[in-house]
């Protein structure tokens, strides 16, 4: 193995010759030198892995030294020394992307620590990470073997995806793939809870999660009410548990955390249920009778989402709210920069909503084209891709603009996704809902275990299309194949991201509520 070669650049260098013949002896190969211009030709020449700097030499200074390393090797780590604490200092050093910054006097396991820190970061972390996992995954396993409410299963799916985001960041698969075989089984025993549980929380009286329908009056109400801030509710559709983990630190830049509470998706998850069931504050079959105009049932015509505007102004009036309020759906880029143009407008409403439809768009273009299949071939590539387009949108923008005007931001989403792998065979008339995560129609054939079958939809407050309509949810990362043309359509739907069904993935989502910093 080669040795790792470090530059070491300082005007008074023979007084660190103890140091350098202590990483010697480490075997590290060290090159010394006395002056930043010579340094800057040393380094260019030479094939260095990481570079120590005096910031205090005469003639050229160690940040200007700093400065033109960057320029020609820009990815080579520079650690900087000084004998000032002097707070610009630091500042401009790590402005320029130091990779440390150590003061004077420094002791040789301080350099040690440094060197380790910035050469074996990786190793170290991967090391430590995989340990780690390894001592949870029993802890895990137990849960697993024990969890029966829908606070441990919050508790549960929060640490799967902890550790999820952990073990894709280092070079151990096997770990991750002991990891996703924790997942399916997760899921598999979640399916068999929901199916244990779920009319139950449509009765009177009994403990039940937050579900979509109650979302706005439990969770966003007790915002509006304090009336200290304005209130920005952003509804970004189809976004799952991990993808919101992977840009918080994003927003975590403008806002500050305040309340997280995951919550459950109502079952269909899909955005005709479950987010007419957030801005309406009602159930679907409640909907259906109370505002037949505004609902569409599966098999209608037209879009199944025209009303989310008037459901919420509906259900601020029975919660005998009166504010100054305005509703936003934003479907491409051309409106979000619309919105970002003329959000300073806004500055004297009450609350201002905006449904943010770019990660729906997303899931169902892997579906479609095959770049999009590439970009997102799993889900640790559309976390990534989830990321860098809210790192470059339109809502990043407007979220930066509230900030700056006052806005309280409570954040979160209709349902989640899931990868789907498997397929099930179901039959029915031609009058069955189309959606590949659940069915709902008469004479519906399936496979008993691959889904949950609802007989009475009333028992679960979902409407029925006609007497003897009943509902079937895919659980697992099971998708409803027709088994007309089976080959074909299995082929092209195995590895899309589809919802309406039964996972973790799809049910449990977040609810953020931060505070401008």
């Amino acid at each position: 193995m080669d040795k790792i070669k470090i530059l070491w650049v300082d005007d008074e260098i023979d007084l660190l010759k103890p140091h350098i013949l202590f990483l010697e002896k480490k075997n590290y190969e060290v090159t010394t030198c006395n002056n930043g211009r010579d340094a800057i030709d040393i380094f260019e020449e030479g094939n260095f892995d990481i570079v120590f700097l005096d910031e205090n030499m005469p003639g050229m200074s160690g940040l200007e030294t700093l400065s033109e390393m960057k320029e020609k090797k820009s990815a080579t780590p520079v650690i900087m020394i000084t004998k000032s604490e002097e707070e610009y200092i630091m500042e401009e050093a790590i402005g320029s992307k130091i990779a440390d910054y150590l003061i004077k006097p420094v002791n040789p396991n301080q350099i040690l620590l440094s060197l380790k820190k910035n050469l074996d970061h990786t190793k170290l972390v991967s090391d430590k990470t995989t340990l780690d996992y390894q001592k949870e995954f029993r802890k895990i396993s137990l849960e697993l073997s024990m969890v029966n409410s829908y606070e441990d299963w919050i508790e549960l799916y929060k640490k799967l995806l902890y550790w999820e985001i952990e073990l894709e960041n280092i070079g151990d698969q096997s770990m991750f793939e002991i990891l996703e075989s924790q997942k399916v089984e997760a899921n598999s025993q979640f399916g068999k809870f929901i199916e244990r549980n779920y009319e139950d929380w449509y009765q009177p009286k009994t403990d039940k999660p937050i579900l979509s329908h109650t979302l706005f009056k439990e969770l966003v109400v007790p915002e509006l009410k304090k009336k200290d801030r304005p209130v920005l509710f952003v509804v970004i559709d189809n976004l799952r548990y991990d993808q919101w983990k992977v840009f918080e630190s994003v927003v975590n830049n403008h806002y500050k955390l305040e309340k997280e509470t995951p919550y459950y998706a109502i079952l269909p998850t899909a955005t005709q249920y479950a987010r007419n069931a957030i801005f309406s504050g009602l159930t679907p079959l409640e909907m259906e009778k109370k505002y037949p105009q505004y609902w569409k049932n599966d098999v209608e015509d037209g879009g199944k989402n025209l009303f989310e505007a008037e459901f919420l102004t509906e259900q601020l009036r029975r919660l005998g709210l009166n504010l100054k309020q305005e509703y936003f759906k934003i479907t491409s880029f051309a409106g979000g920069k619309k919105l970002v143009e003329n959000f300073k407008t806004l500055k004297n409403n009450d609350l201002v909503t905006i449904v943010y439809n770019f990660v729906d768009m997303l899931s169902h273009a892997k579906t479609e084209m095959d770049v999009v299949k590439e970009l997102a071939s799993n889900d640790k590539a559309y976390r990534s891709l989830t990321l860098s387009w809210f790192k470059n949108s339109p809502l990043l923008e407007i979220i930066q603009q509230a900030q700056q005007m006052g806005f309280r931001l409570v954040l979160t989403t209709d349902h989640g996704t899931i990868n789907v792998k498997n397929p099930s065979k179901v039959i029915g008339d031609r009058n069955t809902s189309l959606n590949l995560r659940y069915k709902t129609g008469r004479s519906l054939t399936y496979e008993d275990k691959d889904v949950y079958a609802i007989k009475d939809p009333k028992s679960v407050q979902l409407p029925a299309i006609n007497m003897s309509s009943s509902y079937i949810f895919a659980k697992n990362d099971y998708f409803l194949a027709y088994v007309n043309n089976y080959n074909h359509y299995v082929s092209y739907y195995r590895n899309t991201y589809q919802h309406g069904g039964i996972s973790l993935e799809e049910m449990i989502i977040p609810f953020l509520v931060f505070n401008p910093k």
